[in-house]
């Protein structure tokens, strides 16, 4: 039973953990899957190449607007494909190559194989080639094993067959018609990538809104637009699903009663949910939320002292740019016992490469109500200012929440062209403290460009 100084499970964020720093103490990597995690291999970067090809396969669609007329002669699924992972798999593989074998990583084992925990700080790893099981301890684990799709439990879909963001990105071919379950940012990024690809697209929801989580205003504006450009489907309970030639069919039961819907390919996109449970944190003292994510201190830290915990696996924002903050920490306060540092999550943002894009940072409006707090919201639709003019953008708007007396920004939020681009100054700002006049008036906005939306946002606030 070999025993280690640290264990690190998972080679997202975890694996940026090991520096130079380390070399001095025996480490052990252990990977079920793929090299890089979620976001390099399935995640935030292969699908924001995908998007961008849509993006531009989408212009065609809207360029008459501008007294351009441009047409999409076609979409080459499998360029764009390998195009995408002839660059991300590599780098994978590159991680893996250097972890194994270069020279920096002489005091580093890796195991490729699934991890369980059976005893207090006792892992059991189960290997991918088949090899027998084998036990390591360690003083020190950091757990970082991600998340993994959330599947219904619809009858028949097993049977039938469907894909989820892990897989769809692979297909051989692109479908003629494809049904996406869920109205979260994997529904809508999907919706939109395969509809400018020239696919039917038809979207099944629970609810009747896409994109609940963010403001109300936004996901009201957001479920306007789908509905104009998928077959929103809102308010439906999948019944069942059944094979129909080579593709199937949902029984929906909705406001109107009974009805179906064909497709060619099922896209299940409800959600993620940590791999805690697979890898039975609770075997070695490990408490979970009911969602079941890891709980753990503002040092990253669970219950169980030594044991830290970050990304997917313990924060339910689950975003890389927190997960990579979280690393930061962890690492730090390994290497600094005596010293650590706690892991800031005031003010989080996300963003959603959807079309329109859309961008978050702090509470919402509901947010605001329901907590109490006091607030003052100003909106700048991009069409009152000069780039919007530009860009012909009825659509989209920036909304901003604000204490009205001291003029901190509480929450902004912004659907439209580049959202997460021009939310930025806006994390700046109620990351450094910089109130809402001082922000509008202390500086030069280059005029006519997009961040013009932003001062004149804040400088319709009506502050007291």
């Amino acid at each position: 039973m070999p025993h280690y100084d640290l264990v690190i499970v998972g080679t997202g964020s975890g694996n940026s953990i090991l520096d130079p720093r380390f070399a001095d103490l025996k480490t052990a990597i252990v990977e079920k899957g793929t090299f890089g995690g979620t976001c390099l291999n399935v995640g935030c970067i292969p699908t924001k190449m995908f998007v961008y090809a849509a993006d531009v396969a989408a212009t065609p669609s809207h360029s008459s607007r501008y007294g351009v007329d441009q047409e999409l002669k076609g979409v080459r699924w499998p360029d764009i494909r390998d195009r995408i992972f002839g660059r991300i798999d590599p780098i994978s593989a590159g991680g893996e190559e250097y972890r194994k074998h270069h020279e920096d990583n002489e005091n580093v084992d890796v195991y490729q194989g699934e991890g369980r925990f059976t005893g207090m700080k006792e892992l059991r790893v189960s290997f991918t080639d088949g090899r027998p099981d084998e036990v390591l301890t360690a003083d020190k684990f950091v757990l970082a094993a991600g998340g993994r799709p959330v599947v219904p439990d619809v009858p028949g879909l097993e049977e039938t067959g469907y894909y989820t963001s892990d897989t769809i990105m692979r297909l051989d071919a692109l479908p003629k018609r494809i049904t996406v379950l869920g109205g979260g940012y994997i529904a809508a990024e999907f919706a939109h990538v395969f509809k400018s690809f020239g696919v039917d697209v038809s979207v099944v929801l629970r609810s009747d809104a896409m994109l609940r989580g963010e403001d109300e205003e936004v996901s009201a504006r957001f479920t306007e637009l789908a509905a104009e450009r998928f077959d929103l489907r809102r308010d439906r309970k999948v019944q069942r699903v059944r094979k129909n030639g080579t593709g199937a069919v949902l029984e929906l039961d909705g406001p109107q009663g009974p009805e179906t819907l064909e497709t060619d390919l099922i896209l299940v996109a409800i959600g993620r949910h940590p791999n805690t449970d697979r890898l039975n944190v609770a075997a070695t003292g490990v408490t979970t939320m009911d969602s079941g994510h890891v709980i753990v201190d503002d040092h990253q830290e669970t219950v169980v002292p030594g044991i830290y915990a970050l990304g997917d696996m313990s924060s339910p924002y689950e975003l890389k740019h927190v997960a990579n903050h979280e690393g930061r920490v962890v690492q730090h306060n390994l290497l600094h016992p005596d010293d650590r540092i706690k892991a800031d999550h005031r003010f989080v943002p996300h963003a959603i490469f959807t079309s329109p894009q859309v961008a978050s940072v702090g509470l919402t409006e509901q947010d605001a109500r329901s907590r109490g707090v006091s607030y003052v919201v100003s909106k700048q639709d991009y069409a009152g200012i000069a780039y919007g003019w530009a860009m012909e953008d009825t659509t989209g708007f920036a909304k901003l929440l604000a204490d009205p007396a001291t003029g901190q920004l509480l929450g902004a939020h912004i659907i439209g062209p580049q959202a997460s681009s021009v939310i930025q100054p806006l994390i700046q700002a109620m990351s450094f403290g910089l109130d809402a006049r001082s922000m509008a008036r202390d500086q030069y906005w280059i005029h006519p460009a997009m961040p013009e939306l932003i001062e004149n946002a804040l400088l319709n606030l009506p502050l007291d």
